[in-house]
């Protein structure tokens, strides 16, 4: 297995961006990066080969979701998601990417957490469903209904 070090190294990134594209705070998804980490070295736990990224990304998703509950967090506004987007592009590239994530950013946490690990993260159906421990068909429904909410947002619609 890896050392610590090299799980930070390695995974520290993605477990920020997710974090930070779930919640929208740069510095709540520093917090929840830190916190994952730290309860990395503190548990322990028996990591499988190949699926550490997998069980920090897990961590991270549950710290994030428990901040989002928080009746705190409810009354801050998102920030702007600019950071994931990776540079240079075009200009028109940059504004649909851009359109993209915001809408991404206005969905409800359990559709937002699918579409994060699916395509931010290029999790398939089966690992996310072991990951949120929950079946195949609902990551595969929650997929398929976030597709058709994020058309919606995109096309000028609301949210339902």
């Amino acid at each position: 297995m890896l050392s610590y070090e090299e799980l930070y190294e390695k995974y520290a990134t993605d477990v920020l961006r997710v974090s930070y594209f779930y919640l929208g705070d740069r510095q709540r998804a520093e917090d929840v990066c830190q916190d994952v980490f730290v309860r990395l070295m503190t548990n322990a736990p028996d990591l499988q080969e190949g699926r550490e990224k997998a069980w920090l990304l897990k961590v991270a998703l549950n710290r994030c979701r428990d901040m989002w509950r928080a009746a705190w967090v409810k009354r801050v506004v998102l920030g702007s998601p600019f950071e994931c987007i990776p540079a240079p592009d075009e200009i028109s590239q940059r504004t649909e990417k851009t359109d993209l994530m915001e809408a991404v950013s206005k969905l409800n946490p359990a559709f937002k957490e699918v579409i994060l690990l699916h395509y931010y993260q290029g999790f398939g159906i089966a690992e996310i469903a072991q990951m949120l421990d929950l079946p195949e068909g609902t990551i595969s429904s929650r997929l398929s209904r976030a597709r058709k909410k994020l058309e919606a947002l995109l096309k000028g619609g609301e949210i339902r």
